[in-house]
């Protein structure tokens, strides 16, 4: 990978080795039971528990976005994030960049603005709320920039593409372009694994997820525990950790520089080999 840096709240964070990023569901339908904290205690454990094992970040989602989840209400997901938010800052304090998992930008703005939250994390990539971007460039927060197409419960009707990867490609530059327009500098590219996208075109895209380099951003890679891995094997979400650090090397030694876990240690370790053998 490149090295990056982000520049939260006026003070540079640098990163010269892929960086992890800890998942922190607060919903009570994500895909992945075990990784659901509710109470207070629940969410300040399991932050603290990510930062220990050895994430560089934390992301906070209040809103499910595995296919057939039901919608939350704006007013719900608010309610979600703001307690979450300052149960996170109280346990880990203002040192630890935090990101949130929303597609609305008026909730995004609240987060950033008043609960503590420093990147927006948006699924849709701008394509779900219209006043997204604009809000993004007054907040002067880093952005990670999504490919989805529709919502999380039509998006598996949408996979057609004439070349996944170049499409894909396109999809984001278009939207990267408008942020660069209105002066957005910190934008972090995620392909969106999982999302409007067969079991076949997801390898495709981690085979070729070099090719993204061309966005000249650093990319995220989110496939943690994902139908990707469980289709694939015939096992079930539980079963995925190892799978999944398999294919977060896989995704390092093709450029990755973020990955998005719910499992800190094991990403942790595949990296850790993967500079023992050649730096990264």
């Amino acid at each position: 990978m490149q090295p990056f840096s982000l520049n939260i709240r006026g003070r540079i964070h640098e990163y010269h080795r892929p960086a992890v990023m800890g998942i922190i569901n607060i919903t009570p339908d994500s895909f992945f039971a075990q990784s659901r904290v509710q109470s207070d205690g629940e969410i300040a454990g399991k932050a603290l528990k990510l930062l220990s094992e050895g994430a560089d970040m934390l992301d906070v989602g209040a809103y499910s976005s595995r296919p057939g989840a039901g919608e939350v209400p704006e007013a719900e997901e608010c309610r979600r994030l703001e307690n979450a938010l300052r149960v996170i800052r109280e346990a880990v304090g203002d040192g630890v960049p935090v990101s949130v998992d929303t597609f609305r930008a008026s909730v995004a703005r609240k987060c950033v603005e008043q609960w503590g939250a420093d990147i927006i994390n948006d699924i849709s990539g701008g394509m779900l709320d219209d006043k997204m971007f604009e809000t993004v460039a007054e907040l002067h927060c880093p952005y990670i920039l999504m490919h989805m197409r529709g919502t999380p419960a039509t998006m598996q009707s949408m996979t057609q593409y004439n070349d996944v990867t170049a499409d894909v490609i396109a999809e984001l530059s278009r939207q990267l372009n408008k942020l660069e327009e209105l002066g957005v500098a910190d934008v972090i590219i995620d392909p969106g694994f999982g999302f409007a996208k067969t079991l076949e075109q997801n390898y495709e895209l981690m085979r070729n997820l070099r090719s993204f380099d061309i966005l000249g951003r650093p990319v995220l890679v989110g496939v943690s525990r994902k139908s990707m891995l469980t289709k694939l094997l015939q096992i079930s979400v539980a079963e995925a950790e190892l799978p999944t650090a398999v294919l977060g090397a896989v995704a390092i030694e093709r450029g990755a520089a973020i990955l998005r876990v719910h499992d800190v240690v094991a990403a942790r370790q595949s990296i850790t080999i993967l500079n023992a053998v050649e730096p990264c």
